[in-house]
């Protein structure tokens, strides 16, 4: 006799139906997470990472194949980099935690590289956390190389995958990320250091929830160690990063996304994503979950100009950016606010209507100054 499915066996056979039966999940990665997180209201992001769908495929059979994403010559630039700074037993990075992070403790002269191979993300991440347990306990320097830890995102795991975990002699935990692009005198493009320490606030958060069942719960240090090739060369250099800000926005951000077994169960029955499907089948199946499209996703989702289109289509206002809905209140699209800015429509006592229509007068005025001379 079968056992009951339970609630977690439900949710993952509902969302393995979405992907579709022949569809290997994709993992959802920090980088994801942290794009999710920036969207919190964005259901069809949610839905779609929450069920392992490869967007990029996705957003080729809907005929708006994305651009987004890193070209395989920065990949293998970034692969080799990582090597270099992790050869030699990772001695290199253990001296720039130690120069930039922790001077007053005693240099890594000798340093733990415990293994962590095991079946599975279940089981790397279990043997993760036992050898974060491990190291805080020998008052030693150790090495995590890509550890797997797990983190719920709106009521299913996400398994994510550092590149490195320092453990400090004092027991403490940093995370490391290491990045090809440049740092230039000491400095590094602002937009790349937010997107790596966004990316690095998820790793804190996940480490955080493996510190709390120990007993007692170990450091989890919010400045992160950012490596970097220095100038033009190859040469490793680093920065910390202070990522207080960055965990807390991603924290509270999270904690916002609805959850995904009550976005499935929204869904119409028989909903499918599976790229190989029609194309007329599968647009309807991605248009009956709502998407919340911003210009931002153009630089964070795959989907972004599938999105984008449709917005426009549909005159919404979103699609001239946040700061331009947050002001326009009520009207939320371009039809809407052209009526009201003619005096056509809305309450001439809403503040959004009243800036419209003296915005109107004062254009009008200009441009007849302009038709008089």
């Amino acid at each position: 006799m079968p056992l009951p499915r339970t609630r977690g066996t439900a949710l993952r056979q509902r969302l393995a139906e979405l992907r579709g039966p022949e569809v290997p999940a994709k993992a959802l990665d920090a980088r994801a997470l942290a794009a999710l997180a920036a969207n919190p209201g964005c259901k069809r992001r949610a839905i779609l990472d929450g069920a392992g769908v490869n967007k990029t495929a996705l957003a080729s059979a809907l005929g708006s194949p994305s651009a987004f994403g890193q070209s395989q010559f920065a990949l293998t630039r970034g692969n080799a980099f990582e090597a270099k700074v992790k050869a030699d037993g990772g001695a290199e990075l253990l001296r720039l935690v130690h120069e930039r992070l922790d001077r007053r403790a005693e240099p890594p002269a000798e340093a733990q590289v415990p293994d962590l191979t095991a079946i599975g993300p279940e089981g790397r991440t279990a043997r993760t956390a036992l050898a974060l347990r491990e190291a805080s306990e020998t008052q030693g320097w150790t090495l995590l190389d890509h550890p797997m830890l797990a983190l719920d995102v709106a009521g299913s795991p996400a398994f994510l995958e550092p590149d490195a975990v320092v453990v400090h002699p004092d027991g403490s935990w940093t995370v490391v990320e290491i990045k090809s692009f440049p740092m230039l005198d000491g400095s590094a493009d602002s937009s790349k250091v937010g997107a790596a320490a966004r990316q690095a606030a998820v790793y804190v958060l996940a480490l955080e929830e493996v510190a709390a069942r120990l007993e007692p719960a170990p450091q989890v240090r919010h400045r992160v160690l950012l490596v970097c090739p220095k100038d033009f060369s190859n040469l490793p250099t680093a920065s910390a990063v202070d990522i207080r800000k960055q965990r807390a926005v991603t924290a509270r951000q999270l904690t916002r996304l609805t959850r995904i077994e009550e976005i499935a169960d929204a869904l119409p029955e028989g909903t499918c994503f599976a790229p190989e499907l029609p194309a007329a089948e599968l647009t309807a199946a991605v248009e009956s979950v709502p998407a919340a499209y911003a210009p931002e996703c153009l630089s964070a989702c795959e989907l972004a100009f599938h999105c984008r289109d449709r917005s426009r289509a549909a005159g919404a206002v979103t699609s001239l950016g946040r700061s331009v809905r947050a002001e326009l209140g009520g009207l939320t699209t371009v039809e809407e606010v052209l009526a009201a800015a003619r005096g056509e429509a809305g309450d001439p006592d809403d503040p959004a209507v009243a800036a419209l229509r003296r915005a109107a007068e004062l254009r009008a005025e200009a441009l007849g100054v302009t038709v008089c001379r």
